[in-house]
């Protein structure tokens, strides 16, 4: 046992109860902290509908990849190929869709489904072959990496991507809000209904939470964690298909960075609300968390290098909190 646990057990009811409290709302109060504090320093340019709206779009593929993540996470692994995936997905839907000569909704439905296969293939050697999920997916996504060069020859693909494929990303085809922040609430809010309000959503919990107990009471473990995997991969489908439509271009490296924001996404949320418990909602609390820090060092002009040091900050903040919040609930 930490010493930082012993300690914790050590405190009044009253000192666990503030501390829990804190634990669960330091990331709200640190996110509307930030917007007080931006909004001050920059109220002509910061607190204004087109940046929040554009806010909102900067952070919806972060928030539809992190949500993919958050149901892997949720069921007790981890998945390290999100972010190459999700590259070598708008390569290829671009590829498909220029040099295949393919329409725009199949190409998007092979790559959907591809981006399920990914999925499949992480789980079945998380699950059957019984190798750990970081080293697993982790040799997956370099796997992907490779296929991603194979087929591009590591040169984006640029030139004859035509405007429908563009429009998925960059057209406003209902109430003028920009695409990916629907696309982006219809897979949060799909998310959350089916692990917060289905049957198979509180067996994914219950996996997650003590898979023993959960194999026990009958449920198919290795099946649940398969779902997971399925669904990380059809998300990074996704975002990667938005982003290269976004971009109108398929690079082999475009959504690499996507990994560490998810990640960092996900641990946030497990500090918000819940004592150190991924959820979707806190999913995409953390990620607006994220991006409008983002959001801010752009607006005031801080270097490129800020935000990979802000990231990485909140990664490691991410992490304590939640590891916080689950002495605390087990104290």
């Amino acid at each position: 046992m930490s010493g930082l646990s012993i300690s914790l057990r050590r405190l009044s009811p009253s000192a666990k109860a503030a501390l829990s409290v804190f634990a669960r709302y330091a990331t709200i109060l640190g996110l509307g902290a930030m917007i007080v504090v931006f909004s001050i320093l920059s109220p002509e340019a910061f607190p204004t509908f087109n940046n929040f709206i554009n806010v909102l779009n900067q952070a919806s593929l972060a928030m539809i990849i992190a949500g993919g993540l958050t149901l892997a996470v949720v069921v007790g692994e981890l998945d390290l190929s999100i972010g190459y995936a999700a590259s070598l997905h708008g390569v290829l839907v671009t590829g498909l869709i220029v040099h295949d000569k393919l329409p725009v909704a199949l190409a998007f439905a092979i790559v959907l489904a591809l981006g399920a296969l990914v999925g499949i293939v992480n789980g079945v050697i998380v699950t059957k072959l019984r190798v750990n999920s970081v080293i697993a997916t982790l040799g997956v996504g370099t796997i992907i990496v490779g296929l991603a060069f194979a087929y591009s020859a590591g040169v984006p693909i640029v030139a004859g991507v035509p405007e429908e494929f563009l429009q998925l990303a960059l057209g406003r085809w209902l109430f003028g809000i920009p695409n990916p922040i629907i696309v982006m609430a219809l897979v949060m809010a799909a998310l959350w209904v089916l692990v917060e309000r289905t049957a198979v959503g509180q067996e994914i919990q219950a996996v997650g939470g003590n898979p023993i107990a959960a194999r026990l009471a009958g449920i198919g473990v290795d099946r649940i964690k398969i779902l997971g995997f399925i669904i990380s991969g059809v998300c990074a489908a996704l975002t990667g298909t938005l982003l290269a439509s976004r971009l109108g271009s398929g690079t082999t490296s475009a959504a690499d960075s996507y990994l560490l924001t998810a990640f960092a996404a996900v641990f946030l949320g497990s500090a918000t609300l819940r004592d150190g418990e991924f959820h979707v909602l806190g999913t995409f609390i953390g990620t607006l968390i994220i991006v409008f820090g983002f959001n801010g060092l752009n607006i005031f002009g801080a270097p490129t290098f800020s935000q990979y040091v802000f990231q990485g900050a909140i990664l490691i903040v991410a992490v304590a909190l939640s590891s916080l919040g689950r002495m605390l609930a087990e104290s």
